[in-house]
């Protein structure tokens, strides 16, 4: 009796958990569907995106203090759940961690075929996990492999080089990567922290559709290089976006960050006060004029730039994410704009 009642009891559990699995497929079938969040052409896959990218590099742990996988998983969840369909990651993002995260829940979900996965390759490391780069042809072959067992996939849709190598010419380094869309292991291509004349050679050797580059309010100097790539006809990708949490509004001025993701000057000392006032102010603004918070300007003025296609909005909990509603329904003008620099030049000189 007792053997017939663990088997019953056995049964149900099982049941319940296959109701649930078919219900969170049917939630982001449902989102998918209903997303309301601005869409992009990623003209090489033929097929719309979203403009917000989930970025994975914090939830990897590395350079952010470690990792919760559990909670990994559920804000990878929950982006999709937003109708966020692209997911940008790396090898090096917690030494294969983030890209082995995303490789199993996408397989648990059964979305493979929905999301657009980025990944990178370039950045390589050794048994101390100290990163180098290496863009060498025989470096990238391994990487493609691992990278594709680990994200449990038979292709990549975005294959990005994640930094130029100094060591290997840009010609090589592209060829390398056009045989792997050639053989069908990689769909798109797309290059990072590149300049617009390494842009340039690259795109000479390789069709080239995507560049990826940090740019914020505060970090500008990568925009010429936005519209360079973006009179050539490629999706342009921001990452950054929020400055790595300065401009969301959280950050207060009697606590810098001890990260080493964070090390930057404008995250310590006086320099990082006049930067929080400046949050501060645009906070201000922002809800006087849009009612809206910073976070939701800072994002709105990276996607009202004619040249930036998408921005990757990096999170390490499920609650990272609840700002991004906000992002939509609203835009910024020409005054808009003015008055965003003159609220910088009044706090930063």
């Amino acid at each position: 009796m007792r053997v017939a009642l663990l088997v019953t009891e056995y049964s149900n559990n099982r049941a319940m958990m296959q109701a649930s699995l078919v219900k969170i497929h049917s939630l982001i079938r449902r989102r998918y569907e209903e997303a309301v969040m601005e869409r992009v052409a990623l003209a090489a896959l033929g097929r719309q995106v979203s403009r917000v990218a989930l970025g994975t590099w914090s939830m990897g742990g590395w350079m952010w203090g470690g990792a919760d996988e559990r909670s990994a998983r559920a804000t990878i969840e929950r982006a999709l759940e937003m109708g966020i369909d692209v997911i940008d990651t790396a090898p090096v993002y917690g030494f294969g961690l983030s890209e082995r995260l995303v490789g199993e829940v996408l397989e648990s979900l059964g979305v493979r075929e929905r999301v657009v996965i980025a990944t990178k390759c370039g950045l390589v490391w050794d048994e101390r996990q100290e990163p180098w780069r290496d863009s060498s042809p025989e470096s990238i072959r391994r990487e493609v492999v691992a990278s594709l067992e680990r994200l449990k996939t038979s292709w990549i849709d975005l294959y990005q080089v994640h930094w130029p190598d100094e060591s290997t010419p840009i010609e090589e380094t592209a060829a390398a990567i056009q045989e792997l869309v050639d053989e069908g292991l990689v769909r798109a291509v797309a290059v990072c922290n590149y300049t617009a004349e390494q842009v340039d050679r690259f795109a000479r050797a390789c069709r080239l559709d995507a560049v990826q580059l940090r740019l914020n309010l505060f970090e500008r100097a990568n925009l010429p290089v936005f519209e360079h790539a973006h009179e050539r006809g490629m999706l342009t990708m921001a990452y950054s976006p929020l400055a790595r949490g300065l401009l969301t509004g959280s950050m207060r001025p009697d606590v810098e960050p001890s990260d080493a993701a964070r090390r930057a000057p404008m995250y310590h000392g006086e320099l990082y006060r006049r930067h929080l006032a400046a949050v501060e102010q645009l906070d201000a603004w922002a809800r006087e004029q849009h009612g809206r918070r910073v976070t939701h300007l800072a994002a709105r003025w990276l996607l009202d730039q004619p040249s930036v296609s998408m921005i990757l909005w990096g999170a390490r909990k499920p609650e990272h994410l609840d700002a991004i509603d906000g992002v939509w329904g609203f835009a910024l003008e020409e005054d808009d704009f003015e008055r965003i620099d003159a609220i910088l030049d009044e706090a930063l000189g």
